[in-house]
This record gives C-alpha cells, structure tokens and sequence, in this order.
C-alpha cells in the first residue's frame, strides 16, 4: 500500500474550538458595537458582547454561528425600539 498523497488531495486541519470551562463562548460569534470591535481589532483591547463575554477579537465572526445569548438580547433591544 502507498502512503502518497494524489495530486490535489490536501491536509484539511480541524479548527473548531473546543468547549471551556467556562461555557460554549468560545464556538459562537457575538454582539458588539460596531466601532467597539474595529477599535478592538486594531488595538487589542478587550470588548463586552450583549451576552456579558468579554474577550479581545481576533477570529472572522462569519465562520461561527451567532451567539444566542447575543441574539436574544438583541431582538428584545430591537422590541423596546420598536415600541417608543
């Protein structure tokens, strides 16, 4: 048996986060102020979503799903705008 590779077949590395010890923060992407996270995101300096997480940007946020804690407070600051 030939341990080669074919041409064109690659090493696809899992980089899924694991969960920690303190919750499943670290597999969603959250809701921040926009210019809170460009700001963050230049100059390294930590941010607090909607869900209390405080963490200093570094990811893509399009390649994880939302976070629901974040989704959730979101739509209910949504509802109070809607109503006044």
């Amino acid at each position: 048996m030939s341990t080669q590779m074919s041409p064109g077949v690659q090493t696809v590395e899992d980089t899924r986060t694991a969960p920690t010890d303190d919750g499943d923060h670290e597999r969603f992407s959250h809701y921040v102020p926009k210019d809170k996270l460009t700001e963050a995101m230049v100059m390294g300096t930590p941010v607090v979503a909607l869900c209390g997480k405080v963490w200093v940007p570094s990811r893509d946020p399009e390649k994880y799903p939302v976070c629901p804690e974040c989704k959730e407070a979101w739509e209910d600051l949504k509802k109070d705008d809607d109503e006044d």
